[in-house]
């Protein structure tokens, strides 16, 4: 199969590495950080408590949804101020973990793949999480990095899928859209018209009985094979 691909856009998160592994190292990080900059919250608000109250704050600031930055911000300064600790702490708090947050790992195919990929087509990034490919190293490889957060939007709204591709200068059915997540990604991407690449690494079944992906692949080596594969095509059929 073949589609009329003429740039991709991808995920970030669980698509490229994984993302568990970065917040529990980031959050333990920050918890050191407080241990010694501002022990009554490190111990007021252990990890497992951070987590609850940034739960509780992103429930209930719904305006914040795309906004993962500003969610952990206010969950920072809440965590002081109810601590009895200094609030200007937490602009150098958030920088403690942020920066942990962009030492990711990636799963073993990505960096390959995504050099092989960039090769042949314009790449894009579209997350609602907030890595910095700047930071990580990738960003050579892409054209520009969209976020949720720079957006005003989360996938899977249509809006953000549509600023991707008019910075690409590519009509949405001429773009792949590819990632992990089957609502914000996959089905996601397709209401707004992409076609739409399905990494699933963990062999899941597809729960839907419509709005199938267009591809669906283990690693990203194998849409770079496929890619590979659909450019020979298209050359000997020229």
């Amino acid at each position: 199969m073949t589609l009329p691909i003429r740039a991709i856009t991808l995920d970030l998160d669980d698509t490229i590495w994984p993302i568990a592994p970065v917040m529990i190292r980031a959050e333990s990080v920050l918890v050191d950080w407080l241990r010694e900059h501002a022990p009554r919250t490190a111990e007021r608000y252990p990890a497992p408590a951070m987590r609850e109250l940034r739960d509780r704050i992103a429930a209930q600031r719904p305006d914040l949804a795309h906004d993962f930055t500003e969610q952990r911000r206010l969950t920072l300064e809440h965590m002081l101020r109810d601590s009895g600790d200094d609030t200007a702490l937490a602009a150098a708090a958030f920088d403690v973990f942020f920066a942990a947050r962009c030492e990711v790992e990636h799963y073993a195919d990505s960096e390959h793949a995504l050099a092989r990929l960039a090769a042949r087509l314009p790449l894009a990034a579209l997350t609602n999480g907030n890595a910095d490919l700047h930071r990580i190293g990738l960003m050579p490889l892409f054209r520009f990095q969209l976020g949720a957060r720079e957006h005003g939007r989360a996938k899977p709204d249509a809006s953000i899928f549509h600023a991707a591709c008019a910075r690409l200068e590519v009509e949405p059915a001429q773009v792949l859209h590819v990632g992990d997540d089957i609502e914000m990604d996959v089905v996601g991407g397709a209401q707004a018209g992409l076609r739409t690449c399905w990494i699933n690494r963990e062999h899941r079944s597809w729960p839907r009985e419509h709005a199938r992906p267009d591809l669906e692949f283990t690693t990203l080596a194998e849409l770079a094979d496929w890619l590979d594969a659909a450019h020979r095509t298209d050359t000997a059929t020229a």
